[in-house]
């Protein structure tokens, strides 16, 4: 009699980098002297979010670059008293988001394995299963060069454009064509191999370039987010988010 196997625990990215290096013009004044990912939501600086939620995932090493009021952020992290371990990367000159982690892959600071990226401005809550958890699975299940966590543009109150993806039922993404409104929107959360960025051009440039390079290859993938997700891009957008939360716990609508 064939005894059955367990099946076998997928192993989860060890390694992350959180983007807190943009300038966050969209969120003038707030960030006049102040980086987009130290604002408060809840309290507490969407950096902080971040950390928390890849700690819980099992991340054990972020890498989190900086430039804009870097000295402050720098502060801040070296303060945290709580993992996961942080490698800053300071920028003198920004190398925008692809730029930005192919520099961190380039110093060993990423490993060899599947990784996340979380934007510094990413703030969610997550459905029945870790959004990060979900992204996880799906790498390796499909074995793909990098999976897109995405949202559903009509569940935003913010303006989020035309959309930037439609997706299949196999879970495979598309850019839209001329003039079409597509369903999703990325969630500023993803995971991706090292190689994705074999053959990527010199910093600066932006993860979009490696994304459409990989939906021609046919080995990008995407999921949609089963929790709850805000886009934080102007100030009245966290305002928002701060009363969204508050009436989720307390009830409280003023």
């Amino acid at each position: 009699m064939t005894q059955l196997r367990e099946p076998q625990p997928q192993p989860r990215p060890r390694s992350a980098m959180i983007l807190a290096a943009g300038l966050g013009t969209r969120m003038r004044p707030l960030t006049a002297d102040t980086a987009k990912p130290m604002l408060a939501l809840q309290g507490r600086p969407l950096l902080d979010h971040a950390l928390d939620r890849l700690a819980e995932a099992g991340v054990e090493q972020v890498v989190v670059n900086t430039h804009w009021q870097a000295e402050k952020v720098e502060a801040h992290l070296k303060a945290r008293p709580t993992g996961p371990r942080i490698v800053v990367q300071r920028e003198e000159m920004l190398l925008n988001t692809g730029g930005a982690v192919a520099a961190a892959l380039s110093a060993g600071l990423l490993g060899e394995a599947p990784f996340f990226v979380v934007n510094g401005d990413a703030f969610w809550l997550d459905g029945p299963t870790l959004a990060l958890t979900r992204l996880a699975g799906a790498m390796a299940i499909e074995g793909a060069d990098a999976v897109l966590l995405l949202h559903r543009g009509a569940q935003v109150v913010s303006d989020v454009g035309a959309g930037d993806f439609a997706v299949d039922e196999w879970g495979v993404p598309r850019r839209p064509h001329e003039n079409e409104q597509v369903p999703y929107v990325f969630a500023g959360v993803q995971v991706l191999s090292p190689r994705l960025f074999e053959g990527a051009p010199p910093a600066p440039f932006s993860m979009n370039v490696l994304w459409d390079r990989a939906i021609a290859a046919g080995r990008l993938r995407a999921i949609v987010h089963d929790g709850i997700w805000f886009h934080l891009s102007t100030p009245p957008d966290l305002a928002r988010a701060e009363a969204d939360l508050r009436e989720r716990v307390s009830g409280d609508t003023r």
